[in-house]
């Protein structure tokens, strides 16, 4: 008969996984940060350095590891972002090195990365251009789930860009097609002058939310500002992106912007009325909120019909 180890009860300064992930869980709702067990198993498991699906079989945290997780613990619970805590963030399927001075990629921005690389996949050498691309969450997706596409970002913050060159050169080591790094403003008249009418993708996680939205404090403690907000209407980068993209894409190119929820109908209204795209659509996210808008440029160089109406899928 085989006996299984026996862990050591509380009191003797060693503590089993399942005991410090409950106190710590207690800690986190107490605060009002949930899904609270969640994130306490993923700090106790990252600060025992195992995967959160094996915390089970761990070792038991010692007081070093106690007081470490306590620490994350009681920063988390201020409200500091847990992907700060672990220096990583998860995206599709990539693990992204994150932190301040750079947006920490949304589970929600994986729809448009998805929809891109699946637009992508149909041509041959795809050029697939990622604008405000922050961490490279997207750019970086679309280059390992794509080898064969040729993908530039494009980031005009300095913070960002480290983050973003970090992510760039430990993806190239792992094997993955190495990205073009462009720093430039996405806003400028003539953004990626050598690209215009070549691009087959244009994706774009831009700022977008109105300055009078109060935001979560960990968005507003720790987001960059300018990655966040879009002036007044949370549309000031995104109407200059959908000018630029009509100019970058080549015929039956495709673009495709994320939006804050209250822009469902402005934003795919802003692509009709430029009048170089067709096929417009609004597709909504997991929870049924309108995410991102997309659309394909013109191959006739003519407006659209008079009339011309977008729709709304599901993702």
């Amino acid at each position: 008969m085989t006996t299984l180890p026996q862990h050591p009860p509380e009191g003797t300064g060693r503590l089993r996984p399942s005991a410090a992930v409950a106190r710590a869980a207690r800690t986190l709702a107490a605060a009002g940060v949930g899904p609270a067990r969640v994130e306490a198993e993923l700090l106790a498991a990252y600060v025992l350095g195992v995967p959160r699906g094996r915390l089970a079989l761990a070792d038991d945290l010692g007081a070093d590891d106690l007081a470490r997780l306590d620490d994350l613990v009681r920063r988390r619970a201020d409200r500091e972002p847990l992907q700060h805590l672990t220096g990583r963030a998860g995206f599709r399927h990539l693990e992204l090195a994150v932190g301040p001075g750079v947006f920490v990629p949304r589970p929600e921005t994986e729809l448009l990365a998805g929809w891109g690389v699946e637009q992508a996949r149909s041509r041959p050498d795809p050029l697939v251009v990622d604008l405000c691309s922050g961490s490279g969450a997207i750019a970086l997706a679309v280059a390992q789930e794509l080898p064969g596409a040729r993908v530039v970002a494009v980031e005009r913050s300095g913070a960002a860009l480290d983050w973003l060159r970090r992510n760039a050169a430990e993806r190239a080591a792992a094997g993955d097609r190495p990205i073009e790094v462009v720093e430039a403003d996405v806003t400028a008249a003539d953004l990626l002058a050598d690209l215009v009418g070549r691009v087959d993708v244009l994706l774009c996680n831009p700022p977008y939310v109105p300055v009078e939205v109060v935001v979560p404090p960990e968005v507003a403690g720790h987001d960059p500002t300018e990655a966040v907000f879009g002036g007044a209407d949370g549309l000031a980068v995104i109407r200059p992106v959908i000018t630029r993209a009509a100019a970058l894409l080549r015929p039956d190119g495709v673009v495709g912007v994320e939006h804050d929820d209250t822009h469902g109908v402005v934003v795919p209204e802003l692509l009709v009325t430029d009048g170089r795209f067709v096929a417009v659509a609004e597709h909504l996210d997991l929870t049924g909120r309108p995410r991102y808008a997309t659309a394909s440029r013109r191959a006739d160089g003519r407006h659209p019909p008079a009339g011309a109406a977008w729709q709304t899928d599901s993702s």
